[in-house]
């Protein structure tokens, strides 16, 4: 570690020296990766172990692409980002088939999963094309592609992407949305690698601006 740290310093003292020389610069990325890898005290099964800890809901991001070809995906990395404007976001790996379609997509839409539509998450979650078999979606307010039966669809244009280390980071300004009309919409869970329902509220008694904490808001 100490190692690394002198040689990458010295090489960034030096960097004008060096100027051209493409090798320096990646060694100078290198280095910097190694130093942050070798502080690391967990595999990354650990870590991945301790990220199913957290349930996440499940959506379908669904978009076009220029030549008119749907695209599908099922995703748990949905979140809210801000009110005002309205923002959300999500993430692609970019081992995905589709990582083209969807660093290039300009708009595209999210569908928050029903409880009884694990179905459908396995069927977006494959890799093979026939993602959209037995899955006719509906048209948006702005034509984006809506998942039926879904308890909410978020219809967005790209605000802004950023790198994610392995995946990029799609956040999106919402243009339109659409929600269920169900009386007690339940989301499907995805919690330690497997799909579950949530029981009935636990505790009713909550402080009005809770969900404001919630988000840091």
């Amino acid at each position: 570690m100490l190692r690394y740290a002198r040689l990458f310093d010295d090489l960034v003292g030096k960097r004008e020296q060096l100027v051209g020389i493409g090798e320096v610069e990646r060694l100078l990325a290198w280095l910097a990766n190694a130093s942050r890898d070798s502080t690391m005290t967990f595999t990354e099964r650990s870590f991945r172990d301790a990220l199913g800890l957290f349930p996440t809901g499940v959506a379908v991001v669904t978009t076009i692409t220029r030549e008119g070809t749907r695209v599908g995906a099922t995703v748990s990395s949905f979140n809210s980002v801000s009110l005002s404007p309205p923002l959300v976001l999500f993430s692609i790996a970019r081992t995905s088939n589709s990582f083209a379609a969807w660093s290039d997509a300009q708009t595209y839409a999210i569908n928050i999963l029903h409880e009884h539509q694990h179905a459908v998450s396995k069927q977006f979650a494959r890799t093979v094309a026939e993602k959209w078999e037995g899955t006719v979606p509906l048209a948006g307010h702005t034509g984006g592609l809506l998942i039926p039966g879904a308890l909410a669809s978020f219809e967005c244009e790209n605000y802004a992407r950023y790198d994610g280390g392995d995946h990029l980071i799609l956040v999106g300004k919402v243009c339109a949305l659409t929600t269920t009309t169900a009386s007690d919409p339940r989301p499907l869970i995805f919690y330690r690698g497997s799909y579950q329902k949530i029981e009935r509220d636990y505790d009713s008694n909550i402080p009005t601006d809770f969900y404001y904490l919630l988000n840091g808001w």
